[in-house]
């Protein structure tokens, strides 16, 4: 019978071996596409060889402290840590593995800062990429001195390309202005709910009328991250209408009763910006509404929750009718 996936195999090697059943699991795949194996044994039998891989999977967290290596380590983690991070965060926490195959087989004690910054320096991509690498052999140090493998956390010590200065350019007071001249124009209004929302573009796109309630002037919306999923978003009194007129279908912003593809959005937002002859990025309105609250000296918790971002100064998210309030207010002194 098959092994369910993930749980691992038993493969018999070729030649005269005292122990020829290699029991394995597989953490990855390298550049080419081939499987990374984690080694868990050699058996004198495909039996004894089941029986430990068996074992393993009931008990995965008994490991080898001296001789796990940095590919078993990673195994570990992704099987019992990983599952609990964000989707976008878990792809770019396995592609970031990718860029660390030479110390795949380094036993993970004897890993120090220098193997780690040369994955970083070696990489040939960007800062996100380095990000990424970084966060990785910090989530996987964290793990190991969990599970006392290691005593010093050598990935603090390592460092990445810093974020580069943003090049998104804000829309001016008078463009804000023009296009409340052009709200009518077909489009025109989607970009207004846009500047005085904050949402990113898949976002809004996929706010439904179920999430919009009138009553307390608010929008449930959110996917990329744990503090943005399902945040709370006033409704500023100025674009108020334009939400209320677009209530009745399933989604908040629809196209021949459908939802919306950003496809089809580029093209509608690229009308309104030809109108208005300006030449800005959907994500620029996101870019503007926290400059703009920012300017007006709102509350920088309220900004951070309003726009999904992690707050050191907030504890558990829960939207209190306290909160909304205060969100309304930091929403209000938009102009």
């Amino acid at each position: 019978m098959r092994n369910p996936n993930g749980y691992g195999s038993v493969t018999k090697l070729s030649g005269n071996r005292r122990n020829p059943f290699w029991v394995r699991k597989t953490t990855g795949f390298d550049e080419r596409g081939y499987p990374v194996y984690m080694t868990i044994g050699y058996y004198s039998s495909r039996e004894t060889g089941l029986i430990a891989l068996a074992q393993y999977n009931n008990d995965p967290w008994d490991v080898d402290r001296v001789k796990v290596t940095f590919a078993e380590l990673y195994a570990l983690w992704a099987d019992k840590k990983l599952p609990k991070l964000g989707g976008s965060n878990q792809k770019s926490l396995r592609s970031a593995y990718k860029h660390c195959k030479a110390l795949y087989a380094l036993k993970y004690r004897t890993v120090r800062a220098y193997n780690m910054q040369e994955c970083i320096d070696g990489c040939g991509c960007g800062y996100s990429t380095q990000s990424a690498i970084k966060a990785l052999f910090h989530h996987l140090d964290r793990f190991a001195l969990e599970l006392d493998v290691i005593t010093t956390m050598y990935s603090d010590l390592v460092t990445s390309e810093p974020v580069p200065e943003t090049s998104k350019v804000p829309f001016t007071e008078d463009e804000i202005n023009r296009l409340w001249d052009l709200q009518d124009t077909p489009w025109a209004d989607s970009v207004l709910i846009y500047l005085y929302t904050g949402f990113r573009l898949s976002e809004l796109l996929a706010v439904k009328c179920a999430d919009v309630d009138l009553a307390q002037s608010t929008i449930k919306g959110g996917v990329k991250t744990k503090a943005g999923r399902d945040r709370i978003v006033p409704i500023h009194p100025r674009i108020l209408p334009l939400v209320t007129s677009r209530m009745g279908g399933s989604y908040l912003l629809e196209y021949d009763g459908k939802p919306i593809t950003k496809s089809q959005y580029y093209l509608f937002w690229a009308a309104v910006m030809e109108r208005m002859g300006a030449a800005h990025t959907v994500h620029e309105t996101r870019h503007t509404f926290r400059s703009r609250l920012d300017s007006a000296g709102a509350n920088k918790v309220a900004i951070d929750r309003i726009m999904g971002h992690k707050s050191l100064d907030t504890g558990e998210r829960v939207y209190t009718h306290k909160t909304i309030k205060e969100l309304h207010a930091a929403v209000a002194l938009l102009t």
